[in-house]
């Protein structure tokens, strides 16, 4: 046996201390993300542990300093484009702050599913716990308990004793249906998201609150799921109002996958978008401009959002009171939204009277 092997043992963070020329603690700040440390010695001692592939012991340094580096997510319906982009979000700024992101998806946002997880997360030693869940059970839930570790919510509303972080979703329904306004429409109808989300229902009230900002009529929503197959539901219905009469021009749905469903339906229907009728989304799938036609949408910034999250646990453990403002939507604008076409006799396919006639 090589004489280097009987003696080879693991490596410990005096040996990057020799290698970088640096003291114990120096290294024990740079490891600990501390911003005592100038830069080129940041650098000298991460070069030393690339160079002798340390990996600090996470469990010894949580005995010394009490702290795991690690944040609990408990997430709720994770299937849907918002919620699965939100947890990248919020691991990808974890990692950049240093902490690794440990997480529980639940299948129904429950109470008792919601302490439990909670308290799961607790009995690991987490820093802190970040809940993800539009849902109202889900919410209610976060009020009614009380947690030994920061608790954050995220894209649920919170309050003065609960901090939370999330999009501006009635931002966002104000600019949909203020660009379909814009553009020459009457009015707007809007095919709405689960009833208990309350994303949906900011949703709703951004809408309402727009059309009623220039006295345009309010038309009854639609209600859906999230779902492509709702939205097609939704578009069929739609068009059977098309047939009695009713001037439908331009819709504003809750989310994108929505949006495809009804894109379907007025497809089979004989009617055009946006020549018929124009459609925007919400969400921005990274499918959206390949939809047939490009589909017009509000844009979250999930990235953003995953960093004011973490940026507010980082907060709550420093002991600062802190309050991030809702992180802004934008609109993107492509060819699923025109002006309404010019009133004039015609029928389209299958003896469809089409807007305007």
């Amino acid at each position: 046996m090589p004489p280097e092997a009987a003696t080879a043992r693991p490596l410990v963070m005096a040996d990057v201390a020799a290698r970088a020329g640096v003291s114990h603690q120096t290294v024990s700040r740079v490891i600990n993300g501390h911003h005592s440390v100038a830069p080129q010695t940041r650098e000298r001692v991460q070069r030393a542990i690339r160079e002798l592939g340390y990996r600090p012991n996470l469990a010894a340094r949580a005995l010394v300093t009490g702290s795991t580096r690690t944040i609990g997510l408990v997430s709720v319906k994770i299937d849907q484009y918002g919620p699965a982009q939100t947890m990248l979000g919020l691991e990808s700024a974890a990692r950049a702050a240093g902490y690794s992101l440990s997480v529980s998806i639940l299948d129904e946002a429950t109470a008792v599913a919601v302490h439990e997880a909670v308290d799961r997360f607790v009995a690991q030693s987490v820093d802190a716990v970040l809940a993800l869940s539009t849902y109202d059970d889900a919410a209610e839930a976060l009020r009614q308990f009380e947690a030994p570790v920061p608790l954050i919510a995220v894209q649920v509303g919170g309050g003065d004793d609960r901090p939370a972080v999330g999009v501006d979703q009635e931002t966002g329904a104000r600019l949909a249906t203020r660009h379909l306004l814009d553009l020459g429409h009457r009015t707007v109808h809007h095919v709405a998201g689960p009833a208990d989300s309350q994303e949906a229902r900011a949703r709703i009230a951004g809408w309402r609150a727009e059309l009623a900002a220039v006295g345009a009529p309010v038309p009854e929503p639609l209600q859906g799921d999230w779902t492509p197959s709702s939205g097609h539901e939704a578009g069929r219905c739609l068009a059977a109002r098309m047939r009695a009469g009713e001037p439908v021009t331009a819709v504003f749905t809750a989310n994108d996958q929505m949006a495809l469903g009804l894109l379907a339906a007025l497809h089979e229907e004989g009617l055009s978008v946006p020549r018929d009728v124009s459609l925007v989304g919400f969400d921005d799938l990274p499918e959206a401009p390949y939809f047939t036609p490009p589909l017009t949408t509000v844009r979250q910034d999930f990235a953003e959002l995953g960093r004011r999250g973490v940026q507010l646990v980082l907060a709550r453990l420093a002991g600062t009171d802190l309050h991030p403002d809702p992180v802004p939507p934008a609109l993107i604008v492509r060819a699923s939204t025109g002006p309404p076409a010019a009133p004039a006799p015609c029928v389209g396919a299958r003896g469809l009277e089409r807007p305007g006639c």
